[in-house]
């Protein structure tokens, strides 16, 4: 329980549903460790305060739990070595890998539970012996992107009760019970980095200043300066500062060289990519090239692709049409109708 209106409406749902209900927080990094003011993320005091006020209300235990050093190690980390290395990371997906279900299954075994439960906006249904990943009823909020990491284990043990419901019918619920999350905002962007300034971040916990270098086009002549390539992300248009009779994008970052490369929108597009750490839901391996449809970060719109596995964790996929940005360290998912297929990390 974040404390928001999601896991808090969740864990209502659930007790008027006749369940034996227990609060769970996690406790995943101090705000002014990370160089923020308290009480501006999901994982404030003030939260974990919402969180148990909400148990209170629905008469049922509540646990925060400290995975503040799993955290470092498993999302902070990863998230520094992938922009350090060129790359465009997502922690989100790194925390629900490796932080908060584990955590939450942990928690759940100890405690002689079922269950886990989460505000995501997803769905789980079985289909013979395997479990799978459906998306929520919400297309605006649908979390199963977010969500495909989860193993088979951890799926046979995952409800998600706001999968069936829209945003707005949540809130609506939490108002009319008295939650009082009820109005409270969604938290945005990385809850680590609210400010979505990730340089700032990355120099803050790192103690290292960015390193400027060159911009250069394609073919290696120099176009400006860069103020360090972590500052920049693939597909990036404003803030570059360099003069052109067109408009150049960021279309490469050779972290070995420090240089940037800059380019007309044409160079942003690829028809194929590769992703490793696959994790597959609806199958065991795929056999024969298939015919899904494929997302490359959270807010693309899904687009037909033969995939192919090339390996025990990695697939090619070739797209019916170029895609804009692809972004080394971002999430590749895939789907088959409103079921996740699995997903990898692309390369």
């Amino acid at each position: 329980m974040s404390g928001g209106v999601d896991s808090s409406a969740a864990a209502l749902l659930l007790r008027e549903q006749g369940w034996k209900v227990v609060g769970v927080t996690l406790h995943l990094y101090d705000n002014e460790t990370a160089g923020l003011e308290p009480g501006r993320t999901c994982c404030s005091l003030d939260d974990v305060e919402d969180a148990r006020r909400t148990c209170w209300r629905l008469d049922c235990p509540h646990y925060t739990l400290n995975r503040k050093d799993l955290f470092l190690r498993e999302v902070i980390a990863p998230f520094v070595t992938t922009y350090e290395e060129g790359r465009t990371p997502n922690p989100c997906i790194d925390c629900n890998r490796s932080v908060k279900f584990p955590a939450l299954y942990q928690t759940m075994e100890t405690l002689g539970g079922s269950v886990i439960a989460t505000g995501h906006y997803a769905q789980v249904e079985r289909s013979g012996d395997r479990y799978l990943l459906k998306k929520g009823k919400d297309a605006a909020k649908d979390q199963s992107y977010m969500l495909y990491t989860l193993t088979q284990t951890q799926l046979a043990h995952t409800v998600f009760p706001l999968g069936g419901l829209t945003k707005d019918e949540v809130r609506a619920l939490a108002q009319e019970r008295g939650l009082t999350s009820a109005a409270k905002p969604d938290s945005q962007d990385i809850c680590f980095v609210p400010d979505g300034d990730y340089a700032s971040f990355l120099q803050r916990h790192t103690g290292r200043t960015p390193e400027p270098g060159p911009f250069v086009d394609p073919e290696g002549q120099v176009l400006g300066t860069h103020r360090g390539q972590l500052c920049y992300t693939i597909g990036q248009r404003r803030g570059l500062g360099v003069s052109a009779p067109h408009r150049l994008y960021v279309c490469d970052k050779d972290p070995a060289a420090n240089t940037v490369t800059l380019a007309e929108e044409s160079h942003l597009y690829r028809r194929e990519l590769d992703a490793v750490r696959l994790n597959l839901t609806a199958l065991e391996r795929l056999d024969q090239p298939l015919r899904l449809n494929a997302k490359i970060r959270y807010h693309h719109r899904e687009q037909p692709a033969w995939v192919e596995q090339t390996g025990p964790d990695s697939v090619h996929v070739t797209f019916d049409q170029p895609q804009r940005a692809v972004a080394p360290g971002q999430s590749l998912v895939l789907y088959d109708g409103d079921y996740v297929v699995g997903g990898g990390v692309i390369v």
